[in-house]
């Protein structure tokens, strides 16, 4: 019988912060773990995956071509993860983006006052 690994959006969401605030550091205070965990844990990321997903250097840390894909993917299955957390809430509200094409004085007078009622906190 195979092994499932049911941790897997866990690492993705460790490695995408990594790069998401500039560093294991950064990271490992945003999601309160240590940085030594955070390496280990993108570490073993890369030795699952049998490929290497990071430049480390002293100074900064770089993705390789397999890593930019890796994030990218990465950034799109949490955010459906997230999208389906929320669509299962039953009180969800709609989310997302407004764009809007209109003349510069109807945007003005009418829908720039009512921009403060769309914003997130």
């Amino acid at each position: 019988m195979p092994r499932i690994d049911l941790n897997r959006s866990g690492e993705m969401e460790v490695f995408v912060q990594v790069f998401d605030r500039g560093g294991f550091s950064a990271a490992a205070r945003t999601l309160g773990m240590t940085p030594s965990a955070v390496s280990k844990l993108v570490g073993r990321l890369e030795a699952r995956l049998g490929t290497q997903l990071v430049r480390r250097s002293t100074r900064k840390l770089q993705l390789t071509t397999e890593g930019e894909q890796f994030y990218e993917r990465s950034v799109r299955v949490l955010a459906d993860i997230d999208e389906a957390e929320r669509c299962a809430t039953a009180d969800a509200a709609p989310r997302g983006r407004v764009t809007l094409n209109t003349s510069i004085s109807f945007g003005t007078h009418v829908l720039v006052p009512l921009v403060p009622h769309f914003q997130v906190l």
